[in-house]
């Protein structure tokens, strides 16, 4: 931000502005923006430096501050696909956990330039650190990342090489939406999977496996699916076409719920009075299906800070392995209902 000085001029708001409205020293300031933890303040005079930073706009130069650190201050956040509605919950909370830090983060794709341009920029010192939540070629990519000098962390995923990741819990977020259906009365529930050998589909397969199980009923039919409408919609089918048809579902993910939800309109059947339908992750969208579909919140924004703040203090070299302890909650629309001839 600027500021305008005598004679019109625009001056960028500095360290020894915010320092002035604070009635503090220029030293303490830098230290309360760079989040220092050894620096020892008083809470109110913590707050009075906020405040001035808030108040005057100052936003560090970010050029400067790479010189004196070697730092680029902006992390890497590599996603399997942006057309997941998914992950946009989980960038949201990386975004504002990496500004909170003062950090920048670069969002990017399989579908875009690829990961091979993330580790260029690895290479080139112009991350400081890297949120992994999908690639292909993973054993060649886990080598390349050993040898780099900054922090990597998986996110909602696990690799069995790999002792470096946060997930939520899936297995739990299962058992809820396959409890949920059993105590409507339902006993034929079949699974629309994820896709077969994703880390997040073999957890919430596990998930619906106990709690099938554990109520005595037979697990299965399961038909594995990517996460997507297109996806969901061909698992469905083969659902719909089983010599007993389930019903109820339990999808793995709300993208492919919506592509389910349509094959069973398509084919003359209804939700949920013929066909009871539960998925995991509940976002806003789910309220404006038809009919709205019931569904389990996960802490998606959570794991996306989670990981940031995993980066800001991790060494290169450090293993972290980390089930998100954060609400899980069914949330209960009008996609359920127990079995018609029940």
């Amino acid at each position: 931000m600027t500021r305008q000085a005598t004679g019109g001029r625009p001056v960028r708001v500095t360290l020894a502005h915010v320092a002035a409205a604070a009635k503090v020293d220029r030293a303490v300031v830098s230290r309360v923006v760079n989040n220092d933890p050894s620096l020892n303040i008083r809470p109110e005079t913590r707050q009075r430096v906020l405040a001035a930073v808030a108040e005057l706009g100052y936003r560090p130069n970010v050029a400067a501050r790479s010189l004196r650190t070697a730092r680029a201050h902006m992390f890497g956040l590599f996603i399997p696909d942006f057309a997941n509605p998914v992950y946009a919950e989980i960038i949201k909370g990386a975004e504002a956990a990496a500004a909170a830090l003062g950090y920048v983060l670069v969002t990017g794709s399989s579908t875009g330039a690829g990961l091979g341009g993330y580790m260029d920029l690895l290479g080139q010192g112009r991350i400081d650190g890297l949120l992994l939540a999908g690639a292909e070629d993973e054993a060649g990519l886990i080598e390349q990342l050993d040898r780099t000098t900054v922090p990597w962390v998986m996110l909602n995923r696990r690799s069995p090489s790999v002792k470096r990741y946060v997930i939520l819990d899936d297995e739990r977020a299962a058992r809820l939406a396959v409890e949920h259906l059993v105590g409507l009365g339902h006993r034929r529930v079949a699974h629309l999977a994820g896709p077969v050998g994703a880390d997040t589909a073999l957890r919430r397969s596990a998930g619906y496996s106990a709690a099938m199980r554990d109520a005595g009923l037979p697990v299965g039919p399961v038909v594995a699916a990517d996460y997507t409408p297109a996806g969901g919609a061909a698992a469905m089918a083969a659902l719909l076409a089983a010599p007993e048809p389930p019903t109820a579902v339990f999808v793995a993910n709300v993208a492919s719920a919506i592509g389910a939800m349509d094959t069973v309109r398509a084919a003359g059947l209804e939700i949920p009075r013929q066909i009871s339908m539960v998925a995991v992750h509940d976002l806003d969208l789910a309220s404006y299906l038809a009919p709205p579909l019931t569904s389990v919140r996960m802490p998606l924004e959570e794991l996306g800070r989670r990981g940031v703040a995993l980066l800001g203090g991790l060494r290169p070299d450090e293993s972290v392995e980390e089930v998100l302890d954060g609400p899980i909650e069914l949330i209960v629309r009008r996609s359920t209902a127990p079995p018609y001839d029940a």
